[in-house]
């Protein structure tokens, strides 16, 4: 009989080469040598530089900007690591673009978010871990297991470690959609929950209606999961201020930071703003702070590994 093996690998895409280094780091092994470089047309040309025969592999790479080279890149080493033979490949995005297009709003949209799924399956994915998915029923655009891992837990250990009256601070969901995200980060806390009514006139424009939650002479921490343009938060923090919030701070998962949100948020009313490092940023203003998710990843991919419990990383 042949001899078999499933060692584990872990092999990083260039968009979360620093993130896959701490999570390599984290687990005590090093990461796959792999190897991306271009054509002189612009088309991706990968190198894998190991044997992965037989092992079970784990490729990270986020669809951040520019999400269409991230993506496509990612789509290739799925492909070249099945074409390898592989014996699983579970693909870790800790950042799912093309997310907020889950459903039809209006006559004639994609539904891009089943789209990318159906493009990673195809090419041979395994399963699929992420961390705070938009939407929580994009899990079932796939036909293949899906983990969708809560960020809660890390920021919750972050200001659980520092002095704060839990009978002056509340924690704020800055729309309806995001409520189940937020009530389970204040309910970590054990602060109330505040929420804000947000309508949206046109694609990253948002406007703050009013708030239902009480937020006179607290501290308020506004808890989302994407930072995009940065103006729908400012919105919010000025809304919370000109309502009696004494501080505000912000926290979320995927800082997106597109155009001017740094500097936008650099300027505004909000103390600071904790972000992970799902997305990479080589510079951030002072009022802007990344927290790693590394930790949480490293767990995640060391139970799905050896065949364990992923829901204990919820709590």
């Amino acid at each position: 009989m042949p001899y078999q093996t499933n060692e584990m690998k872990i092999f990083a895409g260039s968009a979360s080469l620093d993130l896959s280094k701490s999570i390599a780091d984290y687990l005590g092994v090093h990461l796959g040598d792999c190897h991306t470089k271009r054509f002189s047309d612009g088309e991706i040309n990968l190198k894998i530089d190991e044997t992965v025969r037989g092992h079970d592999i784990f490729v990270i790479q986020s669809t951040c900007s520019p999400a269409n080279e991230n993506l496509m890149e990612l789509l290739i080493m799925i492909d070249a690591f099945r074409r390898a033979s592989a014996h699983s490949i579970s693909v870790v995005i800790p950042y799912y673009g093309y997310a907020r297009q889950d459903r039809k709003a209006r006559g004639r949209d994609p539904i891009t978010a089943k789209l990318v799924a159906n493009l990673i399956t195809t090419a041979g994915a395994s399963r699929i871990i992420t961390i705070d998915l938009h939407a929580e029923q994009i899990q079932g655009f796939f036909d293949i297991p899906v983990d969708n891992l809560w960020s809660f837990p890390v920021f919750s250990k972050f200001f659980s470690g520092r002095s704060f009256n839990k009978d002056e601070t509340v924690v704020v969901s800055p729309d309806i959609g995001g409520v189940k995200r937020a009530s389970k980060f204040a309910s970590k806390l054990g602060v109330p929950l505040a929420i804000l009514d947000k309508r949206r006139p046109r694609d990253n424009v948002a406007e703050m209606v009013h708030i239902i939650g009480e937020v006179e002479g607290k501290t308020a921490i506004i808890f989302d999961d994407i930072i995009d343009t940065g103006r729908s938060l400012v919105e919010a923090s000025k809304m919370l201020k000109s309502n009696g919030a004494q501080r505000i701070f912000a926290c979320a998962t995927h800082g997106v930071l597109s155009g001017e949100a740094k500097e936008i948020i650099a300027g505004s009313e909000l103390e600071k703003v904790f972000i992970t490092d799902t997305i990479h940023h080589d510079d951030l203003p002072e009022n802007i702070r990344m927290l790693s998710i590394a930790p949480l990843l490293a767990e995640a991919l060391t139970r799905v590994r050896k065949n364990l419990s992923v829901s204990i990383l919820f709590r």
